[in-house]
């Protein structure tokens, strides 16, 4: 080794760091050219297709969340900055700024450098990337849904304001995983707190003027105090725990990498604990279906609370969107309500993935799986269901002279809505490996668009759901739209079934066995 290729003793931390991040960008496996190319050729395409036209469309349109002044903008801030704080608070106790690759990271800790000389580097660049793309993304929503970039004024305050809700959002990120849970949710109930303060004591301003600067200065001086006592903690992080997190999280980038996106979020399923025995009678006998299904939701506390706040706001909001209660954002609380239903149906227990491996692997007592369906459908049927009529009753409660008579062709349109999205979430469970037929180009005058076929076939359930709400209200009629979604629904059981190999000319002979 020559003198070029050592560090001398007095060299600093820095420079130590910098040598290794050097040595490591240019080893063997690292991305290519072509894959840096084909993932900006897909950039590309979205921009293209859909980020531009939607642009122009939202500068001739009507705003679809008409805002008078930013006084009546800023409770929607406040409650934007609490939901993506809330958010990189939960984000990072599964993937945070500090993960690295487990190889990288084993090197790091073989050394005698401070955990805050490597660490602290890498949380810094991270940071700046996640508040670019958070303010970027925030400012082109802000742009397509509000009318508050029609003034020079305003739009200098949203961007401020979006500028420093950016910043807390990234701090709040690497707080969430150098922190203890305790400290977690101080944090949590500290930023419930001053938003709601800011958002009372911003309305008594005359007109409003300035009252998103309010925000953009409380945003910024918490994410000023939050970050620094955030980077302090980055020398006393569990480098142990460090190390796990990174290999999982090295694991499921493979996933990622080979197609297999549900595989890669299956790592991050918290794994079911207690009441074992709670799912079998005094005589030894199983419980009933619904039983057994909320004991086993039980044993996963953290999924099951977070669904049973998903199912009744989006029962809620299903039903004032297929109403049309709030007029023209009848649509997005319709499509929004279906996306909670679907995120908490999956959410409601692990008796979809027993079905998929019971439908999957060999049978160890012949073929009668017809009861395996409704085994393990009873529990998200009723649940799912339940949520629903939950949320839409309290809706209906609160809003009960908007209705009139439109109520038949509301149940209908709910009915159909919940069955699309059962249909929905069965297709996205059933999933299994990529199917090589997709990995084949799709030749068209813009390109391959082979990689877009990819990317619905990783999210089908989403677009499913999205697709489907689309469809429904395209029709005019009700029941119209009700049986299109269980055509719909029985298409996406169906496709489910044929990825598990059970689709074929036998199915109803099994399904008369079982």
């Amino acid at each position: 080794m020559t003198a070029q290729h050592t560090m001398t003793a007095d060299a600093g931390v820095g420079d130590r760091v910098r040598v290794v991040w050097r040595r490591y960008a240019r080893r063997g496996d690292r991305a290519s050219a072509g894959g840096r190319a084909y993932t900006a050729y897909l950039v590309a395409l979205f921009g293209v297709f859909f980020l531009v036209p939607a642009l122009v469309a939202a500068a001739d349109s009507p705003a679809l969340v008409p805002v008078a002044t930013p006084a009546d903008a800023t409770p929607l801030a406040c409650a934007l900055a609490v939901t993506v704080c809330w958010g990189a608070q939960l984000a990072a106790r599964f993937w945070g700024p500090l993960v690295l690759q487990p190889f990288l990271l084993h090197v790091f800790m073989s050394t005698d450098l401070p955990p805050a000389g490597y660490l602290g580097t890498i949380a810094r660049r991270r940071l700046l990337y996640a508040g670019a793309a958070l303010l970027s993304a925030l400012c082109t929503a802000a742009y397509l849904t509000t009318d508050l970039f029609g003034r020079l004024d305003t739009a200098l305050q949203v961007v401020a304001a979006v500028a420093g809700l950016s910043a807390l959002a990234a701090v709040v990120w690497l707080w969430g995983q150098v922190r203890t849970v305790a400290d977690n949710l101080v944090l949590a109930c500290a930023a419930g707190a001053v938003a709601l303060l800011v958002a009372v004591t911003s309305r008594p301003v005359p007109q409003g003027a300035g009252a998103l600067w309010l925000v953009a200065a409380v945003t910024a001086a918490s994410a000023a105090a939050v970050g620094r006592a955030a980077f302090r903690a980055v020398s006393t992080v569990d480098l142990s725990r460090l190390a796990r997190e990174s290999a999982r999280a090295s694991q499921a980038q493979a996933y990622v990498l080979t197609g297999t996106l549900h595989h890669a979020l299956d790592l991050y399923r918290p794994e079911p604990r207690g009441l074992t025995s709670a799912l079998f009678r005094p005589d030894g006998r199983l419980r009933g279906h619904v039983r057994q299904g909320a004991v086993r939701a039980l044993r996963t506390p953290g999924r099951t609370g977070a669904a049973l706040v998903l199912l009744p706001t989006g029962g809620a909001a299903l039903t004032l969107g297929t109403a049309g209660a709030y007029g023209g954002l009848a649509a997005p609380l319709w499509t929004a309500g279906c996306v909670c239903l679907y995120l908490g149906s999956g959410w409601v227990g692990e008796t979809w993935r027993g079905l998929r491996d019971e439908l999957t692997l060999a049978p160890l007592f012949g073929e009668g799986w017809g009861g395996a369906l409704t085994r393990a459908l009873t529990w998200p049927v009723v649940a799912v269901a339940g949520g629903t009529v939950l949320g839409g009753a309290v809706a209906v409660a609160a809003r009960w002279p908007l209705y009139g008579g439109r109520l038949p062709d509301t149940v209908f349109l709910v009915a159909g809505s919940v069955m699309l999205v059962l249909g929905a979430r069965f297709l996205r469970e059933m999933k299994l490996h990529l199917p090589l037929a997709l990995l084949l180009p799709v030749v068209t005058p813009l390109g391959d668009l082979s990689g877009l076929l990819i990317v619905a076939w990783q999210f089908d359930g989403f677009v499913a759901v999205v697709l489907g709400v689309a469809a429904m209200n395209a029709v005019p009629s009700a029941p119209g739209a009700a049986a299109l979604a269980v055509a719909v629904a029985a298409y996406c059981v169906w496709t489910g079934l044929r990825r598990t190999g059970w689709a074929h000319r036998g199915l109803v002979s099994r399904l008369r066995r079982g």
